[in-house]
């Protein structure tokens, strides 16, 4: 029987099945609910039970557009008690007539592994989008911190010492202004789109464990001794005013076992600092402190992707830092509305 969640106790009973669930992730959680909802869309909860047990579920996230027009999306789902097996098309078919009710015209789904050909009853097309990445890159916390930097590409390596070196300074903040003006330098020079100041804000402020770290220079720059394995509890410190311009920023998360890089900015102008590399080397280091057996660069162009794949030039960044990497199968659209959906699509490239 399939149930659209709304209760506290069938929210806490969810809670448990995705945190425990192997495929269970950031994008399919309470939390990420509830910062969708903050960021003005609506969700819903559908799950497929079987007596009282959860046996498959899909986190909803509806965002509307002109005339009540909708899209859906399912992120990092559905999930179900066995992904090899088959999702009973049940939940999809729930899913797939509300989503009509409700003037979707697209319904997008990105599942953590192959949906079994028995759920591909609908005509399942490739999305051009990029939303949730079909590859990504993980490293394992477990190791020690020499361990970490062993693995490293050489040049990640050089790249922190070179920061190190500089003096560059890592602190937490909550400091959006900041940020933002970094990424608006980032998104001009890189000739990339990045979101409002008010999405950051609410990445940071409404989604459960998020974290913002910014990087300075120190005022004179003389070179800085600290080895490369510092405790982060020393060298990453809470600030809420800092006088020094920032030169580089990151925003992160932590879920489950894992500290999630999210969004990333810098200075054109202190490039050469390498300020970034440190930033990420920090960042894992905060991760390992508070427990999290691994550290997700959050996304690269697959090893088969062309030179024109929006994330390629970021797959060189995040490649230094070694680790290794997961796939996912690409995202797939269901157009429910065909002649909505390209005339929208148009609007967005041409508006």
């Amino acid at each position: 029987m399939i149930h659209v969640l709304n209760s506290p106790t069938d929210f806490q009973q969810y809670d448990h099945w995705v945190k425990t669930h192997p495929s269970g992730s950031l994008w399919q959680s309470l939390e990420w609910k509830k910062y969708q909802e903050s960021l003005g869309r609506e969700t819903k909860l559908y799950v497929e039970k079987e007596g009282n047990e959860i046996v498959a579920s899909a986190l909803v996230i509806i965002d509307r557009t002109t005339f009540g027009l909708s899209t859906w999306e399912i992120p990092r789902g559905p999930l179900a008690n066995n992904q090899q097996s088959t999702i009973n098309n049940q939940l999809l078919d729930h899913i797939f007539a509300d989503a009509k009710k409700d003037k979707c015209f697209a319904l997008y789904l990105s599942p953590p592994v192959p949906l079994p050909l028995e759920a591909t009853s609908y005509k399942l097309q490739a999305s051009k989008r990029h939303q949730q990445p079909t590859a990504t890159r993980i490293i394992n916390l477990q190791q020690s911190k020499e361990e970490i930097l062993a693995q490293m590409k050489p040049k990640g390596r050089y790249n922190i010492r070179v920061a190190q070196k500089h003096g560059v300074e890592v602190q937490q903040s909550q400091d959006i202004e900041a940020f933002f003006k970094l990424v608006s330098e980032t998104t001009k020079r890189d000739k990339f789109k990045g979101h409002s100041k008010e999405h950051y804000r609410k990445f940071l402020t409404k989604l459960e464990n998020s974290f913002m770290l910014l990087a300075y220079l120190p005022e004179s720059r003389s070179p800085n001794p600290e080895v490369l394995s510092p405790n982060p509890e020393s060298i990453i410190k809470k600030a809420s005013h800092h006088k020094k311009k920032p030169i580089a920023g990151l925003l992160g998360v932590f879920w489950g076992e894992t500290g999630t890089y999210y969004y990333g900015a810098s200075s054109a102008s202190q490039r050469a600092v390498m300020a970034p590399y440190v930033l990420q080397w920090e960042s894992m280091l905060l991760s390992k402190a508070r427990g999290y057996t691994s550290y997700d660069l959050f996304g690269i162009a697959p090893t088969d992707a062309p030179d024109s794949h929006p994330w390629k030039g970021v797959s060189a960044f995040k490649e230094k830092f070694g680790g290794y990497i997961i796939s996912y199968p690409s995202e797939k659209m269901i157009v429910i509305k065909p002649l909505v959906n390209v005339l929208l699509t148009l609007k967005r490239i041409f508006f």
